[in-house]
This record gives structure tokens, sequence and C-alpha cells, in this order.
């Protein structure tokens, strides 16, 4: 094999290597579900979720959440995902608020 051919080949494995590692994190969710009580007791299913951003709980909030997914979630008071008073609910457990605080207004999932 030709010392050209071979650079070529090589070449072309490193540039597909980097395209697949690129795209990797398109699309990825945090397998299974994660359900929310909100203000108003309504309960509400979310299955995989994307991992990237940050994710609205609507106008109520949430004040119980259950993680039944495969990563951990952080809630927050906020509907951007800021703030101080944020809950970290690691994956398959739950958390609620403390009666006279906010609702929680959104989540990130950590990857």
């Amino acid at each position: 094999m030709s010392v050209h051919r071979r650079l070529g080949t090589a070449a072309g494995a490193v540039l597909l290597t980097l395209t697949v590692a690129g795209c990797s994190d398109l699309g990825r969710t945090a397998v299974g579900t994660i359900t929310y009580e909100t203000g108003h007791e309504n309960e509400v299913m979310v299955t995989s979720p994307s991992v990237k951003g940050c994710h609205e709980l609507g106008p109520d909030g949430a004040r119980k959440v259950e993680n039944e997914t495969l990563v951990d979630i952080i809630m927050y008071p906020t509907e951007n995902c800021r703030g101080e008073e944020s809950v970290y609910v690691p994956a398959n457990s739950g958390n609620e608020i403390v009666p006279g605080t906010p609702p929680w207004r959104s989540y990130s999932v950590v990857h």
C-alpha cells in the first residue's frame, strides 16, 4: 500500500470519527420518565426528555417530582434554570417542595 493511500485512509478515519463524535450528542435523551405534580395537583409525565437545555414546568410549576430516569436532574425556582434555591434530584428518586416555598419552575438534566 502506498504512503499516499495510507495517509488518505487515516485522514478519512479521523474525519469520520470527528463527525460521529460531533453529532453523538444530538438527540440524546434521559431514558425514562419524569413525573411532577403541579400547584393545582395535576400530574404531568414527561417521557425521555432531552439532556440539553432548560425545561420549563408551566405556569403552575411543580411541587413534587419523581425522577425515574437513568440520570440526575436539578429543579429550579425560576423559568430559566437559574437560582440559588435549586434542588438536586438523583436518578430513580423524588423530592417535594417545603410547604410555604415557591414551586419549581424549570429543570435541567445532569449529563
